[in-house]
């Protein structure tokens, strides 16, 4: 342990405070027939911390959460939730679900209600503590609208205040931002930041690994075992990789090339630049610049950069070979291959209304073939009737849309075999097998007969799930499904291509390998259209817009829109990041200031010097001692979230 992560003197006593055991899990084992979930874990969590539990898709995480919320008996082991039994320890415990459990035809309130009286609470106490967190949560005046009215972001929070609603001593969720925009999320983590701090002891699993960040400490599970734990620091640390961002005017060139390079780990694409992990040795920069140089490949910017949790999370399962290996797609085309660069999608002053209500409001936009485009927005920000106009599904009230080539009517046979569409909700059928499925889609998309076998076992191979296509996709996790999903629309290689939140719910190694297909997609010609609520993996596409009130409000490459933002980010490391929070708010603003577990990032306009100088004497006079102040880089989140939040406050457009 590192001093940076090493709790300071001035806090000795909370901290002691706070090591009372709240899990304490001893070889744990839970087998369903002949498979065995979890295969003998150990796991301590203490009080009042947040701790968090990833890996890949059929790791174990939702079985083990099954366990210790008391709803699923262990097949072996001992687990004591504050020294009792999960069963005993029920009422204590408040778990919150990977699906929506709540009711969609009852109000907010009414579903407090609800599980208040399940709680055996009675109603004035379930009403003052409903309002305390619906408060706390920005939803007080949402009390009386039904469930099945509010935004995926919404919906989180409303079964977080059910979970909370018994005022439980340990927290546990599973996934609870799977689907929601950025700015719930970031309010959502702040929130359980809060809870925290108040001596609430939280347990949280997460397919994203920014999120992760927050924890104070976190472990990696994968088939059933686990392989890691620490701060994320330490995780950071442990694989002894240096990364390398790089810039070139032919990336598709310099990634096939550097993928092979000796000293050379992983490689991934990110927009306009390379993501290049190398051994930790002097060297590494001169082993991507020398390879690139032999090749005839010029480097526009070549910088090192701290390696993310993602590259260490990569690293780990790559040890335990649990890569996805993306097989070239088997293109037979028989229609001409399209010019890159001709516009593919296009919406010209394009609204759309229902009724009274403006879900879109002067849309223009071009996507062109060879170009992935993100269309980025928060819950209701217009972003899913966008792409239905896009795609000739929705008609728009005012405006023109261009789609392949065509105007007018999008309709036509020939249009719709260039274009292959990903619902942002899950579009296959349950009650089929993964295999009855890709059969049904590969007809449906008039995939050759010829053809259809070697499709879908391309699909299979690039998802990860061979020897699985018998399984019935209603037992499927959620990031299996969406894994075929993607496959099943690309089995008739389109020319252009919708994806609505793709990626959504599914682990880092399915989504690096969703991403490849994605960027070879593009190589070959094809327009993507994506969105996403995942700023990180935004960070992959060419160009991208902001949407927010149906507008876009801001347009350009991810490296122009950061460049946009004004002032420095500042990463404070301290011994008590609750208390330093809670102080630089008050004299930095709320939207300045985000909890990391154990890290405090501020939003500056000053001076990095002076800044700093500040911030150190803010926190000297609560006694709480600066460990670490570190000048790093705006996240695409906190692009996303300050230009969201100016453009509601002015209404205004801008473009980077």
């Amino acid at each position: 342990m590192t001093q940076g992560d090493r709790p300071r003197e001035s806090t000795a006593a909370p901290v002691e405070r706070l090591r009372e055991s709240a899990v304490s899990v001893r070889d744990l084992r839970k087998s369903y027939g002949t498979v065995e979930a979890v295969r003998g874990i150990d796991l301590d969590v203490s009080a009042g911390e947040i701790f968090g539990l990833i890996g890949p898709d059929g790791a174990g995480k939702t079985s083990t959460f099954q366990i210790l919320a008391g709803v699923m008996a262990e097949t072996s082991g001992d687990v004591q939730i504050f020294g009792r039994s999960p069963v005993e320890a029920r009422p204590a415990v408040g778990y919150l679900s990977q699906a929506f459990s709540l009711y969609l035809d009852l109000s907010v309130a009414e579903n407090i209600r609800y599980i208040g009286s399940l709680r055996r609470l009675g109603v004035s106490e379930i009403d003052e503590r409903g309002d305390h967190y619906l408060e706390m949560f920005d939803m007080l005046r949402f009390r009386d609208r039904l469930a099945g009215r509010l935004s995926g972001g919404m919906k989180q929070k409303l079964a977080l205040v059910c979970a909370l609603i018994a005022r439980p001593r340990l927290l546990l969720l599973d996934e609870p931002t799977t689907g929601v925009d950025p700015v719930s999320r970031r309010e959502f983590w702040d929130a359980l930041a809060e809870l925290s701090g108040m001596g609430m002891t939280i347990v949280v699993a997460t397919p994203y690994l920014d999120e992760a960040e927050r924890c104070g400490r976190l472990a990696l599970m994968h088939q059933g075992r686990l392989h890691d734990s620490g701060t994320p620091g330490e995780v950071r640390r442990r694989p002894r990789l240096k990364r390398i961002r790089v810039r070139t005017g032919n990336l598709e060139a310099a990634e096939r090339i550097l993928e092979t390079a000796s000293g050379v780990r992983d490689t991934q694409r990110f927009g306009d630049s390379l993501d290049v992990m190398v051994d930790e040795t002097d060297g590494g920069e001169a082993v991507a610049r020398e390879a690139l140089a032999r090749e005839g490949v010029d480097i526009s910017d070549l910088r090192t950069e701290p390696p993310t949790l993602e590259n260490a999370f990569v690293a780990v399962l790559r040890s335990l070979g649990g890569e996805i290996v993306v097989p070239p797609f088997p293109f037979d085309r028989t229609r001409s291959p399209v010019q890159s660069g001709k516009v593919a999608i296009g919406a010209y002053g394009v609204r759309k209304w229902f009724g009274s209500f403006q879900a879109v409001d002067d849309v223009t936009v071009e996507v062109r073939h060879g170009e992935v485009y993100g269309l980025l927005g928060a819950n209701g920000a217009g972003k899913t009737t966008t792409i239905k106009m896009l795609c000739g599904l929705l008609g728009p009230t005012s405006g023109d849309i261009e789609l392949a080539g065509e105007r007018g009517s999008l309709r036509t046979a020939e249009v719709r075999s260039r274009i292959g569409y990903m619902s942002q909700k899950f579009s296959l059928y349950d009650d089929l097998t993964i295999a009855e499925n890709l059969r049904f889609f590969a007809g449906v998309y008039g995939v050759p007969r010829g053809e259809r076998d070697r499709r879908i076992s391309w699909v299979l191979e690039a998802s990860g799930l061979v020897g699985r296509e018998s399984l019935m996709t209603s037992s499927l996790p959620g990031g299996w499904k969406q894994r075929v999903a993607f496959g099943a629309s690309l089995m008739h290689a389109p020319s252009v291509l919708f994806l609505d939140e793709p990626t959504s719910g599914v682990d880092p190694l399915a989504r690096r390998a969703l991403w490849k297909m994605i960027n070879a997609m593009a190589d070959r010609g094809v327009a993507i259209l994506v969105t996403t609520h995942y700023l990180e993996e935004a960070e992959q596409c060419n160009r991208l817009g902001f949407m927010a009130a149906g507008a876009i409000v801001a347009e350009g490459s991810p490296t122009q829109m950061k460049a946009r933002m004004g002032g420095r980010l500042l990463e404070v490391q301290v011994g008590d990041a609750r208390r330093a929070t809670l102080a630089l708010r008050e004299a930095f603003g709320s939207q300045r200031v985000s909890q990391f577990g154990d890290r405090v990032h501020v939003h500056v306009d000053t001076p990095v010097e002076i800044a700093g100088a500040r911030i150190r004497g803010l926190l000297a006079e609560h006694a709480i001692d600066v460990a670490r102040l570190d000048d790093i880089g705006f996240s695409l989140e906190d692009v996303f979230i300050d230009v969201v939040n100016r453009a509601r406050d002015s209404g205004g457009r801008e473009t980077a």
